[in-house]
């Protein structure tokens, strides 16, 4: 309880146009909880094996509660995505930065989600966009490393359209709706992060 208290949640609110990408809070539970479990079909192929279990009130609570520790150590930065439509705010997806390190490393993972009824619109290519000169200006991180099932066709064009590059293959890389499953790995560094803007 001591470390909850004391931790400090550092995640930025990021605004990219119509979206926010901000951590999450406790009065998110009831749309996460929705989203996740109408948008389970389609996450499922992509993701970790979950059920409802862990959709519930106490989850989510221990979620935030590691989320702020993990931002007080500088270890991970966890954000969800919303869409503003007006006054409101729809959740359609979720990012995190972890695993990040430091010393001679200086690097970290990107991982995402979208909502079923938000894929296919742009919306997580816009997404990280936004959230790369975080990454590479306020974190000073020098490489962000992703990893993408070879068959996700989208989720490798977001990774491709945001300037990252495909590096290698890895096999049985991590277990996938319940199967260790071999995935494509990319890479953007911050000398080629820069540069593209440079030349934009």
């Amino acid at each position: 309880m001591l470390e909850w208290l004391t931790a400090v949640d550092r995640t930025p609110e990021l605004i990219s146009g119509d979206l926010v990408l901000r951590s999450a809070r406790r009065g998110d539970y009831s749309q996460w909880r929705e989203v996740r479990l109408t948008s389970r079909a389609f996450l499922k192929p992509f993701e970790p094996r979950w059920s409802e279990v862990d959709l519930t009130r106490r989850v989510f609570r221990d979620r935030l509660r590691r989320n702020r520790i993990e931002t007080t150590a500088g270890t991970e930065f966890s954000f969800l995505i919303f869409q503003r439509i007006g006054r409101e705010e729809r959740l359609v997806g979720g990012l995190t930065i972890s695993n990040i390190r430091r010393r001679a490393a200086q690097f970290g993972y990107l991982g995402y989600w979208m909502s079923s009824d938000a894929a296919g619109m742009g919306i997580m290519t816009r997404s990280v966009g936004a959230v790369l000169p975080f990454i590479f200006n306020t974190l000073a991180l020098n490489r962000i490393q992703a990893a993408c099932l070879p068959h996700n066709l989208a989720s490798r064009r977001v990774l491709e359209k945001n300037g990252f590059e495909e590096e290698g293959y890895a096999k049985s890389y991590l277990q996938i709706d319940g199967v260790w499953q071999d995935h494509v790995l990319y890479a953007l560094t911050r000398d080629g992060y820069h540069g593209a803007r440079t030349n934009a």
